[in-house]
């Protein structure tokens, strides 16, 4: 049954991603910005309910269904595809942004699912639209990390697949709602959304393949799968108390990579994975105030993040240089992108006035409101860990050091309103908050801005600013290669699948040996029984012969009265 009207917004992006090759000029130009943007009033059309349900192996699917936590992430993820289409009007390869549009319209179609089957189908389309992003870029760096990623995520389907499957063995019903990590199907299901979230041990998949995209595609890639993943486990695993810790831990390991890196675009992957761990540590809180903080926080992230990188990226359009210890003094000619910047890093930190600022310091009064005091202190210190990483460490190394004499011109028109249009929502959304807190899925009662909470940020952000300047020579970036989990199946996979490859050389050398031996020694033993005294030429004596011609004889009597 499908209601009225009811016009699914991920097919919209998907139809437009296989529409977009077709046409060339200002039509494609058009299409860019007119395809998301359609998806866009089309999610904030939509009735809330199951509209769309059709039976399937006895089973009730429903692929469209619409309430105040779908209708938040598809309407996220709809401004993301318009705003990063704008930012990449004018790249010319011509496969990235109709990957983009196939990637952004599958995470929309995993947030408005209503059952678990719907959830994997676009899940993996997910998957494999990120993959196309990647490999676009046509490097054969990315073209390696592509492979890697791909393999990262295909493993994930095939756990989310055994978990979906035993479920619904399990329980009959396919329908996607809040459950319990009480069996191995729902723990499969768990770990098969955390490796998307990039979550231990396979966190380090993002940064291994995110920086390896176009300039416009890591702005797609930081938007989608990660937040899909924050959206399930907000609808499918709230209050599992695992999460709080899972969350830490990503917390700190984005803090201390981020620190140690050198490559702009990897800093900002880690911090990924650093800004994921506050909305995972949210949803482990699981109370009605965390629960609205994680997702206002993904929300924001996901602006704040995506500006981040657009600025990352004029940069290496402009200069064709991603390693900080290259770069400095590029405020001189490239004011706009340094401002933008700015706001996106402070709005990063949580500083007052931003985004960050009102949903960050959510998930942190959930932690206070459940007398949760350990968990309180590693956010509070965590908070000043991204203002050193992110809120500092990106734009003073890339455009206030050391000057590098580098003199590159701002980016073109449509990439300058991309980051001017996010830079923008980053101030909007941190003024006037009440315009999120409606959208939030529980009622908000929360006031961000009392003159404890400003006061202990302002004081948090002055003393890691007053840290970092103190610490910069130790900061200071060099070109250097950070190892991290990834090495396992990056350095020790291929070593072992030499030495697989090596023993089964040797094993079938031993064997082609073994044969050619076998096969001379039974040459030798036939060609004996040819000579002379050998068993074929060997003169018999007559009894003998008559007793096995009596027996040939019996033998044939026996089988005839048998038959």
């Amino acid at each position: 049954m499908i209601s009225a009207f009811a016009l699914h917004p991920a097919l919209i992006l998907i139809a437009g991603a296989f529409l977009l090759p077709l046409l060339k000029g200002q039509m494609r130009n058009m299409a860019v910005l007119a395809i998301p943007a359609t998806t866009l009033v089309s999610v904030f059309l939509l009735p809330d309910g199951k509209l769309w349900e059709t039976s399937w192996l006895d089973y009730t699917l429903a692929p469209l269904a619409v309430d105040q936590l779908s209708r938040l992430f598809a309407g996220i993820f709809a401004l993301m595809a318009l705003a990063g289409g704008l930012f990449a009007l004018h790249q010319q390869n011509r496969l990235e942004m109709p990957a983009a549009y196939l990637y952004a319209g599958s995470a929309i179609g995993v947030v408005l699912a209503g059952d678990l089957i719907t959830v994997f189908v676009f899940w993996e389309l997910m998957a494999i639209g990120s993959t196309l992003i990647i490999w676009s870029t046509g490097t054969p760096s990315a073209w390696a990390a592509s492979r890697r990623y791909l393999t990262v995520h295909l493993a994930g389907g095939v756990i989310l697949f055994a978990g979906i499957t035993g479920h619904i063995i399990e329980t009959g019903n396919v329908g996607f709602s809040a459950m319990q990590a009480n069996s191995i199907a729902n723990w499969l299901i768990l770990i098969g959304f955390l490796i998307n979230a990039g979550a231990p041990p396979f966190s380090a998949w993002l940064p291994d393949a995110y920086p390896e995209a176009s300039w416009s595609g890591m702005v797609f890639l930081s938007a989608f799968t990660t937040k899909t993943a924050v959206y399930v486990l907000l609808r499918g695993f709230p209050g599992t108390e695992i999460l709080i810790w899972i969350g830490i831990f990503m917390i700190f390991y984005g803090i201390v990579y981020a620190l140690l890196e050198n490559d702009m675009r990897r800093i900002l992957a880690y911090s990924i994975v650093n800004q994921v761990g506050f909305m995972i540590t949210g949803i482990g809180i699981g109370t009605e105030m965390a629960l609205n903080g994680a997702a206002a926080h993904a929300v924001s992230h996901i602006i704040y993040k995506a500006l981040l990188l657009m600025t990352a990226g004029a940069v290496l359009v402009a200069t064709n240089r991603r390693k900080c210890s290259e770069l400095g003094g590029l405020f001189h000619s490239m004011p706009l992108t340094t401002l933008c910047a700015c706001i996106g890093a402070l709005a990063i930190s949580s500083f007052p006035l931003t985004s960050g600022f009102i949903s960050k310091s959510m998930v942190s009064q959930a932690a206070i409101d459940g007398h949760m005091q350990t968990v309180w202190l590693f956010l509070t210190a965590a908070s000043a860990g991204v203002f050193l990483h992110a809120g500092i460490k990106f734009p003073w190394f890339v455009f206030f050091q050391k000057d590098s004499g580098l003199r590159p011109a701002e980016p073109p028109l449509s990439m300058r309103f991309g980051m001017v249009l996010f830079a923008i929502l980053c101030v909007a959304i941190g003024l006037w908050p009440d315009f999120l807190y409606a959208m939030l899925p529980y009622a908000v009662v929360y006031v961000p801005y009392t003159a404890a909470h400003v006061v202990t940020q302002l004081q948090l952000l002055l003393f890691s600013g007053l840290a970092f300047f103190v610490m910069l020579n130790y900061l200071k970036r060099t070109p250097t290669i950070t190892l991290d989990a990834d090495w396992l199946w990056r350095a020790s996979g291929p070593a072992a699948g030499r030495t697989i490859a090596s023993a089964l050389q040797i094993s079938l050398a031993c064997m082609r040996k073994g044969f050619a031996a076998a096969n001379v020694m039974l040459s030798a033993a036939i060609n004996r029984q040819r000579l002379p005294d050998g068993f074929l030429l060997r003169s018999w004596p007559s009894a003998n012969m008559s007793l096995w011609v009596m027996v040939m004889l019996l033998s044939y009597l026996a089988l005839y009265y048998l038959e």
